[in-house]
């Protein structure tokens, strides 16, 4: 028999060199409207864009990568 449990999202970004994790704020929101949220906090992920999913035990894993100060 199949169970199925719905994932938990978590998310994650680099800040100043220490990797930080962030629980979801509201399951019903969009990836980038949590995207948003964050960056009232966070300065740093106002530029960022968001990684593709990674699957880790329980929960699903988004990773904010911020572009100021990478070229190309």
């Amino acid at each position: 028999m199949l169970i199925a449990t719905e994932l938990q999202r978590v998310f994650s970004f680099k800040n100043n060199g220490q990797q930080m994790t962030l629980t979801d704020p509201e399951p019903r929101w969009t990836v980038e409207k949590v995207l948003n949220f964050y960056a009232n906090t966070y300065p740093i992920l106002a530029t960022a864009k968001i990684s593709a999913p990674k699957f880790r035990d329980d929960t699903i894993e988004y990773c904010f990568e911020s572009v100021i100060g990478t070229k190309g």
